[in-house]
């Protein structure tokens, strides 16, 4: 039997494929609005699709959560996916957008991928087996390589390299003011890869994801926390769910942005 790494990857590639077809002739997709007032498009729903037939034709006992089509099935395993992760990046012609993929057993995200489909990056870890990125041609993910966040830098945060997601023109005023003591004493830098990514290749200290869902969190926390980081929401939880959250190269660094932020 395929192993549910792989099971994870093969998914997120295919879902990517499907993905790049639709960001080829973006500029003449319709787009709609959910309820929340969030972008979402056909692209978004067939990514789902076809990454919910690859884990159903392989594991058709388990459940489902994709941010589209809610969740089906019972058991204590479950696939959580974000089909396009930063929709309005993907209309936008931009090519950060993701595909994410994990898998949670009895609570615990112990599987996480991440593709970048139009940069031809591929992220993922498995709980205990470290984090990796490689290049990826089709199905196969080329040129791996084990990745750490950054070693050898002092734990403070004065200085420190902080990304923001989203991007500062789409923060809202109270996620400027909740960010404002954080930001006063690190350096928000640009990010051109997703921010958490950033941390668990050692690009940068820190990442606030002012906003998500447990789809947003549970690839990008596991794979952060495999590299040698930390991961929360701003209430210390590290199980991945609604609200803010926090990436962090070091558990001194985590609890100290944290104070600032909370």
């Amino acid at each position: 039997m395929e192993s549910d790494l792989a099971l994870a990857r093969g998914a997120a590639l295919t879902g990517a494929a499907v993905g790049l077809r639709y960001f080829a002739t973006v500029a003449r997709l319709p787009r709609e609005r959910k309820s929340d007032g969030s972008v979402v498009t056909e692209a978004d729903r067939a990514v789902e699709a076809a990454i919910r037939k690859v884990l159903a034709d392989a594991r058709p006992d388990d459940v489902v959560l994709g941010e589209e089509a809610g969740q089906t099935g019972r058991g204590s395993r479950r696939w959580i996916v974000d089909p396009i992760d930063g929709t309005a990046l993907f209309v936008a012609g931009d090519n950060r957008w993701l595909v994410l993929v994990a898998l949670e057993e009895a609570g615990e995200v112990i599987v996480g991928v991440a593709a970048v489909p139009a940069q031809g990056e591929l992220w993922w870890a498995q709980r205990g087996g470290g984090a990796f990125q490689a290049g990826f041609s089709g199905l196969t993910p080329t040129d791996q390589r084990r990745i750490t966040v950054a070693g050898g830098r002092p734990d403070i945060l004065r200085g420190s390299r902080l990304g923001v997601i989203p991007t500062d023109d789409a923060l809202v005023q109270a996620e400027r003011e909740m960010l404002a003591p954080l930001s006063a004493v690190a350096s928000v830098v640009p990010w051109d890869t997703h921010a958490a990514l950033l941390v668990a290749c050692g690009q940068l200290d820190l990442a606030v994801q002012v906003r998500g869902q447990i789809w947003d969190y549970a690839a990008t926390s596991v794979i952060v926390e495999e590299a040698g980081g930390r991961f929360s929401g701003l209430d210390g939880h590290t199980r991945p769910s609604p609200g803010p959250a926090l990436f962090a190269r070091s558990g001194p660094m985590h609890a100290a942005a944290l104070r600032l932020l909370t």
